[in-house]
């Protein structure tokens, strides 16, 4: 942890020493039937699970969501997926309006690449290389809110979308666990564990999985079964709770993953170099291999003084992926065999503040802070070749290109909740941020959202919001581009302009409206002018994207939602159009074929994850109190593909399906079994042809599989 956030963190601890037992403040709405102290009470006369409750309360009002559009998945919602809690927490997103999947895990939110922000009880968790689709387990989620939109000045950096989790509760559980094991197609087996509970003012959650299956990465061909495709992955979460009083709790939080890949293999394939006396070799035997590593620790302290809520955070995030290289079969095919290794440690410090002012007015403020250490080792082999790139010697040479950067991220936010009428809010404030990287850059961000109760049943909002996206450090990796002039890897163009923070004006408006008793309909709409638009691509053979610039973009769409919830059944849907483009590459040239890149500079072009229209969608019955049925769907017209991504993909649409019950067995008692059918109709569709801007291969959705699961509480 650097010097510097050890000085802030312990200043701001030690600024709660004025605190005492005192009244737990009511939540944003007011509702004072929320308070729950006891002035005067000794500390170990707690009620451990009702100040937990207010607590959690309290911290809940310290993040705002005026303005924006908020999809929530509760314990119910995510239980009637079809997987259940065994589904990879990207999947659960996909349900989200706006969200379109594509290969390795990756999701887009209108239009954008990534840029997600993940908060944990109200904690900005740094993001992982490799995406946090596969570092963060559902089984911990209590509840998540998916905020997209014009998003409040509490919200920085990665603003295509906020995942706000919600973690499980060991004081409101209970002691006691449960033990899970899913499993079935593709080898898949999925055993997990979580342990709940507490004692006096302790508490304390803990979960962890491990899964191993032959699917670990989208197969490159349409076979049922992918060559060379098997994963080992494990994660855990974890937090340890400590109420001082009343208002004061302490928790330490931690998470870990370590995920290891076999690259699939495409077979048939044409090698186009020689290596020493190889001059063949059968694609379907190469042995490419990654591992991706990250875990966090962050230590937490909310309290109450005065009028004023706040909560302290400081912590750490390491994150690396390791790509391994078939020495031979790289060299043969591609001309260069790399051993890529990337690395970032972030310590991090976030203080968030809430005060009453007045009797209609709610103000929240805050800072944020944190330093990143980004190591980028590239070793490489490569053949000497001649200007036209065609190899002229057949023993190879090697090229090791390492970096190492520090980066200083800096933010401040001020806003303002006024109750105008007792129908009408409006959010407004300011967020200052600074990033020192490769690049010194910085940017005042004013944001504006009004909430407007037209009637009982309908709910209309709008918002603005100034953005300032910095690029993910821990995916820079600063290539010399001298290093690989004359060899087969020498680089398309001779340009590597820095990549540049993102800055964007963003409009939102949009409808709620309530039909009868049981169905909700929605309508959001939203415009985004972009200059330095970010985008990422897949350059390398390692299965790591790397950020660039386009000089100008501009970005549009348009949301329909329904949910439907009466008795035994619940039902939702979600369409969204979308329209993303960007023009003049100005940064990681050197990646751009020469001509392409030409191309970008005087068109408009759509950015490879831009799809025309998306969808999704459940149903589900419950057929008693142990027997539910149900399934979802996603539909998608397509990713670009071709030449600047000026082609598109084929539509897909893929059914799940689901049957649940619930066991009461003699000397057992409850045990709790799922009945899974992915792609129930089999339906083969491609994400990716291997073609367009950042693309390195093609990768299929997944054929049908059969999964059984089987959980235990005690």
């Amino acid at each position: 942890m650097k010097p510097t956030l050890i000085a802030l963190a312990i200043a701001a601890v030690l600024g709660a020493g004025r605190v005492g037992a005192q009244t737990v403040p009511a939540p944003a709405s007011g509702d004072s039937s929320d308070t729950a102290s006891h002035p005067g009470t000794k500390p170990d006369t707690l009620e451990a699970v009702q100040v937990s409750a207010a607590l959690d309360r309290a911290r809940n009002a310290l993040s705002p969501d005026t303005g924006t559009s908020q999809t929530v998945f509760d314990r119910q919602s995510i239980q009637q997926l079809p997987q259940g809690d065994s589904t990879p927490l990207n999947q659960v997103i996909l349900q989200a309006p706006g969200v379109v999947q594509d290969s390795f895990g990756q999701l887009h939110v209108r239009g954008d690449h990534a840029n997600l922000q993940y908060r944990i009880d109200g904690i900005i968790i740094p993001e992982s290389i490799s995406g946090f689709g596969q570092t963060l387990d559902t089984r911990f989620i209590n509840s998540l809110k998916f905020l997209t939109g014009a998003l409040p000045a509490q919200y920085g950096y990665r603003t295509a979308g906020v995942v706000d989790i919600t973690t499980k509760s060991g004081a409101q559980l209970g002691n006691g666990g449960s033990v899970d094991i899913y499993g079935g197609s593709y080898g898949t087996f999925n055993p997990s564990l979580e342990l709940h509970g507490g004692e006096g003012r302790w508490s304390y959650y803990i979960t962890a999985n491990y899964l191993r299956s032959d699917i670990g990465i989208e197969n490159p061909t349409s076979s049922r079964n992918p060559i060379h495709d098997h994963t080992n992955q494990s994660q855990s979460f974890g937090y340890l709770s400590y109420l001082f009083n009343p208002t004061t709790r302490a928790t330490f939080l931690f998470g870990t993953a370590d995920n290891r890949f076999q690259i699939p293999n495409n077979p048939n394939q044409s090698p186009n170099f020689i290596y020493g006396d190889i001059s063949d070799f059968d694609s379907a035997n190469l042995d490419e291999r990654q591992r991706e590593i990250t875990r966090f620790g962050i230590f937490s302290l909310q309290s109450h003084s005065g009028d004023t809520d706040y909560q302290v955070s400081i912590g750490q995030r390491y994150t690396s992926v390791n790509f391994q290289p078939d020495l031979v079969g790289d060299l043969v095919f591609n001309g260069v065999a790399s051993t890529v290794l990337r690395s970032n440690r972030a310590d991090i410090l976030q203080a968030d503040f809430s005060t009453p002012f007045g009797e209609s007015h709610l103000l929240r403020y805050g800072i944020y802070a944190d330093v990143e250490r980004a190591v980028s080792n590239n070793d490489s082999l490569v053949f000497p070749a001649d200007p036209g790139g065609n190899q002229t010697s057949t023993v190879p040479l090697t090229i090791m290109d390492d970096n190492a950067k520090l980066a200083h991220t800096y933010g401040a936010y001020l806003q303002d909740q006024w109750q105008l009428t007792d129908k009408l809010v409006m959010n407004y404030g300011l967020r200052v941020d600074h990033v020192s990287a490769y690049v010194n850059e910085g940017q005042i961000s004013p944001r504006f959202g009004l909430v407007y109760d037209f009637t009982p049943d309908t709910t209309l909002h709008a918002g603005y919001a100034r953005y300032f996206t910095p690029p993910p450090t821990e995916l820079i990796a600063p290539t010399d581009i001298a290093l690989f002039q004359g060899t087969t890897n020498q680089l398309p163009t001779d340009v590597n302009t820095n990549v540049k923070s993102e800055r964007s004006n963003y409009f939102d408006v949009g409808v709620a409206q309530k039909v009868g008793n049981n169905l909700t309909l929605g309508l959001d709409a939203y415009y985004r002018q972009v200059r330095y638009l970010q985008d990422e691509g897949q350059f390398g053979a390692a299965l790591v994207f790397s950020p660039f610039n386009y000089q100008s973009g501009r970005v549009r769409g348009a949301e329909f939602t329904a949910d439907y919830s009466a008795g035994p059944w619940n039902a939702y849907l979600n369409v969204s159009n979308s329209h993303a483009l960007g023009r003049e590459v100005i940064s990681g040239q050197f990646n751009f074929d020469t001509e392409e890149l030409a191309y970008i500079a005087t068109h408009w072009v759509h950015l490879d994850h831009d799809q025309r229209l998306a969808g999704s969608g459940g149903l589900s019955y419950a057929i008693s109190d142990a027997t539910r049925i149900g399934g979802d769907f996603l539909y998608g017209t397509g990713l670009r593909r071709g030449f600047a991504n000026t082609e598109t993909m084929p539509g897909y649409f893929q059914v799940n399906l689901d049957l649940v019950h619930t066991f009461d067995l003699p000397q057992i008692g409850k045990l709790d079994t799922r009945l899974a059918l992915m792609n129930a109709f089999d339906r083969s569709y491609e994400l990716r042809d291997g073609s367009g801007i950042g693309v390195g291969a093609p990768q299929y959705g997944p054929r049908r599989g059969i999964y059984v699961g089987v959980s235990k509480s005690f």
